[in-house]
């Protein structure tokens, strides 16, 4: 049973049945930051967040006005928040009649790194009354080991701009100071990221016990329930690719310290409401690479809806070539691309943090890339996924021409131009058929997307 409730920041953090991990392998997955979270609350007015004119054509913001709020789940004895972002009514654009904006408040903190505080200035309107009339495609996030809900603010409120309800959960993920507390922690992990990601969708969705208690039917009245998606990172990825019916195999490698009987808990499905999932976005999704692998090929094979899968080529975390690149290999149910960002590393998600010029390493390489610049990463990010949720949740036949691109390697493409020309920032169009649509001359480099249909 779960319902949504009011939040209540003084809740409870009460935490899943534990699954008696040993330590092998798991030290090597690491993929977020030990972390404190803070819902979402107003504050005195800021600076609109822009985006710099050298990112794709599809990324940043909407027309749309944007509604924010935060509220709580109770799944058993778990408490978990869930940041929403909505289309909210048109006078919520006007700086003097929606009030203040919202700043998402969260303290970064690593083991060996001084804890740095972040306050994330936002677009959305806290608690802003949501647009009158229209369903909106239903998109949920889900955050990386040791993440916070508002880690990806920034494509929550550009995908509500755009006519999307977005949740995205906090799943407060246990703290770990050392290698068996960290066993602790990840072993929860394993468990509740798929359980939280239904109990929202369930939740939000009507269809689960306990839902009429949803505290939110205003936002539940803008959700068109025959299209859902799912945006996971990391843990949230290998939590989105097992909702949408990558059934796991019990007896997988990662599993093995895991007592029978809770191996057969975290193998159990929920194919009804994997069929209402149409999209599914997996960012450096966890869980396939060898020793620490959760799906055979045909468990990944069950994943019917579409799939765009986005990593760094060196991610070294979730394994692009023998992790990422067999899901993209044997999720044959599927429809899907590969998007990849050459050189990059696991951080090819969330938004760009501002770092003191004195933070320690430890949260360096937590919120950084050695090679890409993050706000880079997100603005190709919001550009491939608002173009892949356009096509298959919004059903819009244009969004295809971003994603089936004429070359896979970004490097390739063509663009003629004469000696001294100047092109303006001009997007690539029909009139530049040979390179990356939506990308600026020269400003397409250091990516591939690949695709393969369904049955391939």
């Amino acid at each position: 049973m779960a319902a949504i409730l009011p939040l209540n920041r003084a809740g409870a953090r009460a935490s899943a049945r534990l699954f008696g991990f040993g330590t092998p392998l798991l030290l090597c997955a690491i993929a977020g930051l030990t972390t404190a979270a803070a819902p979402a609350q107003s504050a005195p007015p800021t600076a609109a967040i822009s985006r710099a004119a050298e990112m794709p054509e599809l990324a940043g913001p909407g027309a749309m006005a944007i509604g924010t709020e935060t509220l709580t789940l109770a799944r058993g004895h778990r408490i978990i928040d869930v940041t929403m972002w909505y289309p909210s009514a048109p006078e919520a654009r006007s700086p003097e009649a929606r009030g203040p904006g919202a700043v998402y408040r969260h303290t970064f903190a690593r083991p060996g790194s001084a804890a740095v505080e972040l306050a994330e200035p936002g677009r959305a309107v806290f608690q802003a009354a949501p647009a009158g009339s229209g369903h909106f495609p239903l998109v949920l996030i889900s955050h990386g080991y040791g993440g916070w809900g508002t880690h990806m603010s920034r494509l929550g409120e550009a995908l509500a701009s755009h006519g999307y309800v977005v949740a995205s959960i906090d799943h407060r993920d246990r703290a770990f100071t050392d290698g068996a507390s960290f066993v602790v922690s990840f072993s929860e992990v394993l468990g509740n990221r798929a359980a939280d990601q239904r109990a929202v969708l369930h939740a939000l969705l009507g269809d689960a016990a306990g839902s009429s208690r949803l505290i939110a039917p205003r936002l539940a009245a803008q959700i068109d329930k025959d299209a859902v998606g799912v945006i996971g990172y990391s843990m949230g990825g290998y939590g989105a690719l097992t909702v949408a019916g990558a059934a796991v195999d019990p007896q997988a490698p990662a599993f093995a310290p895991v007592p029978a009987a809770a191996r057969g808990a975290l193998a159990e499905a929920d194919p009804a409401l994997s069929a209402k999932i149409k999209a599914v976005v997996a960012i450096a999704p966890w869980g396939a690479q060898p020793g620490s692998a959760v799906w055979t090929d045909a468990g990944l094979a069950q994943v019917t809806a579409p799939l765009l899968l986005i990593d760094g080529d060196q991610d070294d975390v979730a394994d692009f070539s023998n992790g990422v690149s067999r899901v993209f290999a044997a999720a044959k149910g599927a429809e899907r691309y590969l998007l990849v960002f050459r050189e990059a590393a696991h951080n090819v998600a969330g938004n760009p943090i501002a770092l003191p010029a004195d933070a320690g390493f430890g949260a360096i390489e937590n919120a950084s890339d050695p090679v890409w610049r993050k706000d880079r990463i997100e603005g190709i990010d919001e550009h491939f996924i608002r173009a892949f949720f356009d096509q298959n949740l919004k059903h819009d036949a244009g969004a295809a021409r971003y994603l089936n691109v004429p070359v896979p390697q970004s490097d390739a493409g063509t663009w003629p131009s004469a000696f001294g020309q100047q092109w303006g920032g001009t997007y690539a169009g029909d009139a530049q058929p040979a390179y990356w649509r939506g990308f600026q001359r020269r400003w397409a480099a250091g990516l591939e997307l690949h695709h393969k249909r369904a049955g391939e």
